[in-house]
């Protein structure tokens, strides 16, 4: 778990009431930024499972019991992680939320033998793309067929 002076970072089942409700927020943010919308429909969503250890793991933000941010990460073979579904809530951006998210990431990445991670993201996201390149990813060719990426980028954990 992280702790920082305003929020906390902590596991949490992906399906529970918390998970599903920050998840239900990152959907909806993206179907407000996106110029056609956020269909969840186009996708099969991941297996629960994907975000339970040892296979990944689902990361919850709060502030005062408030859920504000969510992020996930799964494993796949190779060594590598992938996040996933990552999103901090417009009020509590800009308060290192998202950088110590990403970073809670990572190191769970690490805990569950990940020597890289990876992620994609959509062109609408500047914010997330700016946090990735000045976090040290570097953007690679596409590694999926996700219809709303535009960028996808990986990074290699010390």
């Amino acid at each position: 778990m992280t702790k920082q002076a305003s929020f906390t970072i902590e596991p949490e089942p992906v399906d529970s009431p918390d998970a599903q409700e920050a998840l239900g927020e990152y959907v909806a943010e993206l179907d407000r930024r996106f110029p056609g919308g956020f269909d969840t429909s186009r996708a099969a969503p991941p297996a629960k499972s994907d975000f339970v250890p040892p296979a990944g793991v689902f990361l919850v933000v709060r502030v005062d019991g408030r859920v504000l941010g969510c992020g996930a990460l799964r494993t796949a073979p190779g060594g590598i992680g992938e996040i996933r579904r990552m999103w901090i809530a417009p009020e509590l951006r800009g308060r290192g939320a998202g950088r110590a998210l990403l970073g809670e990431l990572e190191e769970q990445a690490r805990r569950l033998g990940c020597e890289r991670v990876r992620l994609d993201t959509a062109a609408e996201l500047r914010e997330a793309r700016g946090l990735y390149d000045s976090a040290g990813y570097r953007e690679i060719p596409a590694y999926n067929d996700n219809e709303y990426a535009r960028h996808w980028y990986e990074k290699a954990l010390a």
